[in-house]
């Protein structure tokens, strides 16, 4: 059979398996009929499978020749806590859940490279196919690699790859250094004195702190982030007291959350927080608590390795499809957290702009699936350049 005939009859398979997923999505940590069907795939591949890797992970391990090279690949399966909005056949039938994010596309795209690498001869060495949960909770990776991640699958530089709606099908992006923002997030509660709405005199009013609060912070980026480094500061919610038109409420309570593309941007943020809430707070006579935690660090891709995955993506589809110089984005992702240990990139293949191709995260969004031969594709030729050192 012809290698253009092995491919289509894998994009057909991949189709089908990522359909069911979609159909049947899982939140972090549920993913127990995904890992089931990928494990299934894999086996049926004749590929070694350890399931289980935290929580409901799976690592495929392929090895060919006496190869001392290994590259690993992975994808995320977690779905959102979204009711779908679609008519498609394959439509979620799970109330409140859905992949909204194309990780069902991922998974697909995976396991389909996985069956062609399966069945190649073209290279030397070994692949891990690394299968995450909990990447929308961004702690999956975080759990895999505390699971054993590294020592069932201690490759040499791992590679990951997301859909981006906002890029032509047949098309991929990636650049050297910040890829992705780091994530943080913040709980913030200002205590006062409550009273009566005619006499604030007597009270301290948590409302008006807060507001101040919130005001404040917004200086942080544009007064105290040189403004070459991106970044953002938002407060997400505000929670005060119950309902009332002539109560002023004893507490306010806030969250939000920090993104930055830079260790050093990211302490003085937080350093900044601290010191402008006790400012703010301390000036109108209330008292704070903070709670912040990092949860996520910059995504930051290997020069060396963005050169592998722009070298995979021209051989599959040409230099002009090939932008290897796309900005930042200012969303988050935890194989930050796997490239914190390891050398490696992570890629955005285009999801095209047609039916179904809105932003990520929203109810009427859906992966492309003529997107699926060219990560299937662009998987194998990473593979086969990698490990031949090519």
């Amino acid at each position: 059979m012809s290698t253009s005939a092995v491919l289509e009859n894998i994009t057909k398979e991949a189709t089908v398996w990522r359909h069911k997923i979609h159909r049947h999505p899982e939140l972090a940590y549920e993913e127990l009929r995904t890992s089931d069907l990928i494990a299934e795939v894999l086996t049926d591949a004749g590929i070694e499978v350890f399931r289980g890797i935290g929580g409901t992970g799976v690592i495929g391990v392929l090895r060919k020749g006496e190869g001392k090279k290994s590259i690993g690949l992975r994808a995320d399966m977690d779905a959102l806590p979204l009711s779908e909005e679609s008519e498609l056949p394959y439509k979620s039938v799970i109330d409140k859940k859905m992949h909204a994010c194309g990780h069902d596309g991922h998974t697909a795209m995976l396991l389909g490279a996985a069956k062609l690498l399966s069945a190649s001869e073209d290279f030397d060495g070994t692949v891990y196919f690394v299968f995450q949960p909990a990447e929308e909770h961004l702690d999956g990776a975080y759990r895999m690699i505390d699971d054993g991640l590294f020592d069932i699958a201690p490759a040499d530089a791992f590679f990951g790859m997301h859909n981006w709606p906002r890029l032509p099908i047949g098309h991929f992006a990636i650049r050297k250094g910040p890829m992705l923002a780091s994530f943080d997030k913040f709980d913030i509660v200002v205590e006062g004195v409550g009273g009566h709405g005619a006499l604030p005199h007597e009270g301290i009013d948590p409302i008006v702190i807060a507001s101040q609060v919130v005001t404040s912070l917004q200086t942080i980026v544009s007064r105290a982030i040189n403004p070459i480094d991106s970044a953002v500061v938002s407060v997400t919610h505000i929670n005060s007291g119950e309902p009332s038109y002539n109560v002023i409420p004893g507490r306010a309570a806030m969250k939000g959350a920090v993104r930055s593309l830079n260790s050093e941007s990211r302490k003085k943020i937080r350093s900044k927080i601290y010191q402008l809430v006790k400012g703010v707070v301390d000036g109108f006579g209330g008292t704070f608590k903070i709670d912040y935690e990092e949860v996520c660090p910059v995504l930051m891709n290997n020069p060396g390795d963005v050169s592998h995955a722009v070298a995979a993506a021209i051989d599959v589809v040409g230099a002009d499809r090939v932008n290897d110089q796309i900005d930042p984005v200012m969303g988050s992702e935890d194989f930050a957290a796997i490239l914190e240990s390891k050398p490696g990139a992570y890629i955005f293949i285009g999801n095209g702009d047609g039916v179904g191709s809105c932003m990520v995260h929203n109810p009427k969004y859906d992966f492309n699936d003529t997107a699926i031969p060219y990560g299937v594709r662009f998987w194998n030729q990473l593979v086969k350049n990698y490990l031949l050192g090519s």
